[in-house]
């Protein structure tokens, strides 16, 4: 997801707090690639822990290096004449191979993308498969999450969750795209352009007008909006030129088909064996659509009858 050049105020009228400075010695990180999570928007949203690895690691390395300068700058981080080393799709045949001269001579990398957690929906993916296939060490820091903070507030199922990513752009492809996803089972995140949200929630609507959705926009910044309702309620109330700033879609697990007793037995019977009955009732009441209360009952009694 893009960044901000949100100051840390989150928005708020009141002057934004002074950075409180990192210190300009620090101590020693091992070796390896840091893959360090960033704020989706408030500036505020970074670790501790990240604020450290980016004031003591060796090289910088970014998605989008003037981003990265902009969080240093907010939070106090001197560069202390190190380089941030750009590396996104478009030149990472070049820049993989500084990172990973960096790393063999025992050097700790951060790197950065342009917002969030790298390797979701990002360029540090195939960055990290070089660093372990050359024999060095990833390290996660982790922090902010377009995706979790978008299942956060989405009130959507969270036990299991399909990450989609992007939407293909293609109408034909993303019509192909958007069928598969929402004949999963389970709730379904997926980015697209807020120019395109419209025409994607439209093309839902055909699927399944009354599946439930919400609709994230920039969240964590000042304009932060959450729609929650039906496929077409939401679809009905994005205007045409789509929307403005960064979007999320949570679109909520496809109804269970309630299933008969003879149905609800033999999925019992499979569980019962491995979990408990309380356990495999709650399984099998998610995935028919069968009260819980008579679907213990029902364990029961062929547990008894057992």
């Amino acid at each position: 997801m893009a960044g901000s050049d949100d100051d840390g105020s989150g928005g708020a009228a009141h002057a934004a707090p002074q950075p409180v400075p990192a210190g300009v010695l620090a101590a020693r990180l091992e070796p390896g690639l840091h893959l360090v999570a960033t704020p989706i928007g408030t500036a505020r949203d970074i670790t501790l822990r990240a604020l450290d690895v980016l004031n003591a690691a060796d090289l910088l390395a970014a998605e989008d290096t003037r981003t990265l300068r902009h969080l240093l700058a907010i939070h106090g981080i001197p560069l202390r004449g190190r380089r941030i080393v750009a590396h996104h799709d478009h030149n990472a045949a070049r820049s993989t191979p500084a990172i990973l001269s960096a790393i063999g001579r025992g050097e700790a990398v951060a790197y950065a993308s342009d917002a969030g957690t790298p390797l979701v929906a990002d360029p540090g993916f195939t960055l990290a498969r070089e660093v372990t296939a050359a024999g060095g060490r990833v390290h996660a820091v982790p922090g902010a999450s377009a995706l979790l903070a978008a299942l956060s507030v989405a009130g959507q199922p969270t036990d299991r969750f399909l990450f989609a990513g992007f939407a293909p752009s293609a109408q034909g492809a993303r019509r192909r795209w958007l069928a598969e996803v929402a004949g999963v089972g389970t709730t379904a995140v997926i980015f697209e352009s807020p120019r395109r949200v419209k025409e994607m929630l439209e093309e839902l609507c055909e699927l399944d007008p009354n599946r439930a959705i919400c609709v994230c926009r920039e969240l964590t910044k000042k304009f932060e909006e959450v729609r929650q309702g039906t496929v077409a309620e939401i679809a009905a109330g994005i205007p045409d030129e789509g929307l403005r700033g960064e979007v999320v879609v949570v679109l909520g697990p496809r109804p269970a088909e309630l299933a008969d007793d003879d149905g609800v037995r033999a999925a019992l019977a499979g569980r019962l064996a491995t979990m408990t009955v309380r356990d495999a009732a709650a399984a099998v009441a998610a995935e028919t659509g069968r009260a819980r209360k008579d679907v213990y009952r029902m364990a029961l009694a062929m547990q008894e009858g057992e």
